[in-house]
């Protein structure tokens, strides 16, 4: 049989080689693609399909290959074709965000993207799940992944002037910075969480105290001016400051994502601790201007707590306006350990404390701590004088009795006095003084008669007796007169003494 020989047409081969190298043109293109990836972004803005690249440490990693809208319509859901090479970066923690000039804290980054347009910034996680569906950071992380570390985190009520890669300072060394900031579902505190390098987190234990380190902290005390900052980077963008109290204990290395409270600042985070806190309410009759809510409540100059609400009453029966102020006391500030109040033993204890102080002549006041700014704070000494009083237990909370200020006593004092002195009949003695003053000018008017004919006697009188007045030359006259007859009696005398016959017989020599 003879045999059958198959024969293929040469017109076969070209087409058999093409389909052959398309095969292997596709494979090898599919082989050379890399993976391809979606990532959500907020917006778009500065992206365009097809040039917008992505980079890794400076190096293009794949561009961007459409951009469409998401479905709820809020975001932006771009296709990206990466480089082969990349298929292993792309795992669970892998981040994307897109670079743009950004002045954040203490840092400007993304400059050069005012030249070359904006680019998606990527870092690779630790996670070994790959994963080819992502959504952008709104920022660039702060940390790299690659930086040794500890993340911790700081409770505020005020966030002041930190943002993101706000510096953070151990010994004005800065160390660390903040990596991200979130306001608590409630609204009333906010949540910071700082990344601290190695080795500094080892420095960061269970007593450190962290506080913001903005601005300058100025203090004046008998010991002089004292002022305080960290640098000129933390006066100009803020920062934060972390130290352990002089004299604390060291205390366990903090582990990571451990809570502090950041405080506002230096003084306040090395305040010792407050322990339980013990409302009362003070009512004032007299104006509270200068006074605030956070003004200290101070025994003898101490700080022992602070206001924490001033509201007025007004009583429509009486037409009177008090000021009842809620202050927050922190005995535990004076070194005295507070009786526990979950117990009716401690309760107890508390208010026989308490009544014994009041027993005493202790009272609230309100004093004038700034002559400059007028502001108040409440001051608890004793006032011996003070009139008895009680505390009352009954309200919620209760109410410390009070007495006057400083300046309250003042006014007291002067209204007294002007009350006294509206008491006095001012008129009555008014008139009575005129009468007085009425009387007393006719007695001037005969007092000054009176020197007057005074005057003219004693003028007449010197008439007389001057040396060529009348009266003075008869009576000079007389006066030699009689002198004269007194020697003619005296010669007399004598010659009788002598010739006492002569009252007989007459002179001798005289004819008989």
């Amino acid at each position: 049989m003879p045999r059958r020989r198959t024969r293929m047409s040469l017109v076969w081969v070209v087409p058999i080689v093409a389909a052959i190298v398309g095969v292997w043109v596709a494979v090898a293109k599919i082989m050379g693609e890399g993976p391809t990836i979606t990532i959500v972004f907020d917006s778009a803005e500065g992206m365009e399909a097809g040039k917008t690249e992505i980079h890794y440490n400076g190096v293009t990693v794949g561009t961007l290959a459409t951009l469409r809208i998401a479905k709820d319509h809020r975001k932006v859901v771009a296709t990206a074709r990466m480089q082969p090479e990349t298929a292993s970066f792309l795992v669970e923690d892998t981040h994307f965000w897109v670079v743009r000039p950004r002045i954040s804290g203490a840092t400007v980054s993304g400059l050069g993207t005012l030249i070359s347009g904006a680019y998606v910034g990527m870092e690779i996680g630790k996670s070994t799940r790959s994963e080819r569906s992502f959504v952008a950071l709104a920022s660039p992380p702060v940390v790299s992944q690659d930086v040794a570390g500890t993340f911790f985190v700081l409770r505020t009520s005020q966030l002041g002037s930190l943002d993101y890669g706000t510096p953070i300072y151990f010994r004005r060394l800065q160390v660390g910075e903040v990596a991200s900031y979130e306001l608590d579902a409630d609204g009333r505190a906010l949540t910071v969480r700082i990344f601290v390098q190695a080795p500094y987190d080892g420095y960061v234990t269970t007593a450190t105290r962290f506080w913001q380190a903005s601005g300058i902290d100025v203090s004046l005390t008998a010991a002089g001016l004292t002022v305080q900052t960290q640098s000129l980077l933390s006066i100009l963008v803020g920062g934060i400051a972390f130290e352990a109290p002089p004299g604390a204990a060291a205390g366990a290395a903090a582990p990571a994502e451990t809570t502090f409270t950041l405080y506002d600042d230096r003084t306040q985070a090395f305040q010792p601790p407050r322990g339980v806190s013990q409302t009362y309410e003070l009512v004032f009759r007299q104006s509270v201007r200068g006074l605030a809510v956070g003004a200290p409540v101070e025994f003898w100059g101490i700080p022992i707590g602070e206001v924490v609400d001033v509201r007025p009453e007004v009583d429509t029966t009486k037409m009177a306006l008090t000021v009842h102020v809620t202050v927050e006391v922190h005995p535990e500030l004076l070194h005295v350990t507070a009786p526990s109040q979950a117990t009716p033993g401690g309760v107890e204890e508390h208010r026989v404390r308490v009544d014994g102080l009041v027993a005493h002549g202790m009272r609230a006041q309100l004093q004038t701590g700034n002559l400059l700014t007028g502001a108040l704070f409440v001051a608890l000494d004793f006032f011996p004088d003070a009139p008895q009083a009680s505390i009352d237990w009954s309200l919620t909370p209760p109410r410390i009795p009070t007495t006057a200020g400083e300046i309250a006593a003042l006014e007291a004092k002067i209204t007294r006095l002007v009350t006294k002195l509206e008491a006095l009949p001012i008129d009555a003695i008014g008139k009575d003084v005129t009468e007085v003053l009425r009387t007393l000018d006719a007695t001037l008017a005969e007092a000054r008669r009176t020197l007057a004919a005074a005057d003219k006697a004693l003028a007449d009188a010197g008439t007389l007796v001057a040396p060529d007045s009348a009266l003075r030359v008869e009576l000079s006259g007389m006066l030699q007169e009689m002198s004269r007859a007194m020697r003619s009696l005296r010669v007399l005398t004598d010659y009788l003494e002598r010739h006492p016959e002569s009252l007989l017989r007459g002179k001798s020599g005289e004819a008989k």
